[in-house]
């Protein structure tokens, strides 16, 4: 029997469908790329946006006619907030939410041995306020770095976002089966792991006596491994006391994403972001003297409901005075089901598009300061790709490097390299050993 697996969304559903597809394979069952004819599709949808749900539907359709004997399961946000209008596309047999996504499999397998498609979809959602976390790992992950997700869930309810309705209450893998799982990877070669979630910075807020800087000093002592990566983070999480614990931990990268969505406090209050730009501008400052050679980047949202002229020039001053490695720029997005679509003063797309436009020239300027500073460092680098002579990868402050690779460079090697020059967003560097 063969399956595909397609894939919507965020790091965390990368990591589900991972694990999804390595029960599958104990099953006994062939893994095919979800474009091609396969004997059943697993969609594995997101809903973070209405094109998210666009996208979904448009799969899930394109599923049922390459095969339209084939079963079609469909998991993750959008079959949890979506089942009803999902179970009325014509060939789906199963859908789950986000918070039994390897179900999945049990369902595929009772369906295969049955020999026929049930007769109506079977809709299985859990209460996710309720439930508590999918126990699932990974033994490999198919790319470079490992993705391990140690969290789900999210209470923060911004005023943009439809998550908390998709993903339900926080809760937080246990300490020992994170570590169990990471000690696995490391030894089967990984030497970068990024801890990942919903709401990383909420872990182990419902497990007593743990937390998110535990965990990251429990991993650091795992034997092997050479780089902890984090998720993206809410930036009230990076008070003195959180960087005092985690600047002990030796194999921690420097560089941090923040979800920081604004620079202007008016902004940030009407999108319920729990900060002021005064608190992240102090817990950055005390993060750069604690964390050597730091790099940060961000999330930021323009054209937000009732955002100004002035209010979108104070995140530009906000955003240049962080001298950001990279910044990731979204045009807000009605999201059907939350406060802000139905928010009064909504923004023209022109506007919104020239916004973004603006913001995005900082960023650029600031990425390119913040690698020509940097030239004639000696660096780490976990190496990518390599090709035609010329190899990639990324520092541990997550500079994206080049260099001449004159022997062979293993993808998930590390490489020590000086920085020469910048070029095109990239550091070009020099190899220094063999």
């Amino acid at each position: 029997m063969t399956c595909g697996i397609y894939t919507l969304g965020c790091r965390v559903n990368q990591y589900e469908s991972e694990a999804i597809a390595e029960q599958l394979t104990k099953a006994g069952i062939l893994l095919l790329d979800a474009n091609e004819h396969c004997d059943a599709y697993i969609i594995n949808t997101c809903t973070v946006t209405a094109e998210s749900d666009r996208k979904a539907g448009q799969f899930i359709r394109r599923a049922v006619k390459a095969n339209p004997n084939a079963f079609v399961l469909v998991t993750g946000c959008y079959a949890q907030t979506e089942a009803a209008k999902i179970a009325q596309i014509e060939g789906v047999d199963y859908i789950c939410g986000s918070r039994n996504k390897l179900s999945t499999v049990t369902a595929l397998l009772s369906f295969a041995g049955k020999g026929c498609k049930p007769h109506k979809p079977v809709i299985n959602i859990p209460d996710h306020q309720t439930a508590a976390f999918e126990n699932m790992a990974i033994t490999s992950f198919g790319r470079t770095r490992a993705y391990v997700k140690i969290q789900d869930g999210c209470e923060n309810h911004c005023a943009y976002c439809i998550i908390p309705k998709a993903r339900g209450a926080v809760c937080s893998k246990k300490p020992d089966d994170v570590l169990n799982e990471i000690t696995a990877l490391v030894a089967a070669g990984y030497k970068e792991i990024v801890l990942t979630g919903i709401e990383t910075a909420a872990y182990g807020q419902d497990l007593p006596g743990t937390s998110l800087s535990d965990l990251i000093l429990a991993v650091d002592q795992i034997p092997g491994i050479e780089r902890i990566r984090l998720g993206s983070l809410d930036p009230a999480l990076l008070r003195p006391s959180f960087t005092d614990k985690i600047s002990k931990a030796a194999h921690l990268c420097s560089h941090f994403h923040l979800s920081l969505q604004s620079g202007c406090d008016q902004t940030l209050k009407r999108m319920r972001r729990k900060y002021t730009t005064k608190q992240v501008q102090r817990n950055i400052d005390y993060l750069r003297d604690n964390i050597p050679d730091l790099c940060l980047s961000a999330d930021i949202i323009v054209g937000f409901p009732g955002e100004t002229e002035e209010e979108f020039q104070q995140t530009c001053s906000f955003v240049e005075h962080l001298n950001l490695l990279h910044g990731h720029i979204f045009p807000f997005s009605k999201r059907p089901g939350t406060e802000a679509a139905m928010m009064p003063d909504q923004i023209a797309e022109a506007i919104k598009k020239e916004r973004s436009q603006r913001l995005q020239k900082i960023c650029l300027t600031s990425e390119k300061n913040e690698i020509e500073r940097r030239i004639g460092e000696i660096v780490w680098v976990l190496c990518e790709t390599s090709e035609n002579g010329i190899a990639r990868g990324h520092t541990s402050n997550f500079i994206e490097t080049e260099w001449h690779q004159t022997g062979s460079c293993a993808k998930g090697e590390l490489k020590k390299l000086q920085i020469i020059d910048y070029k095109l967003g990239k550091a070009i560097a020099k190899l220094l050993e063999t």
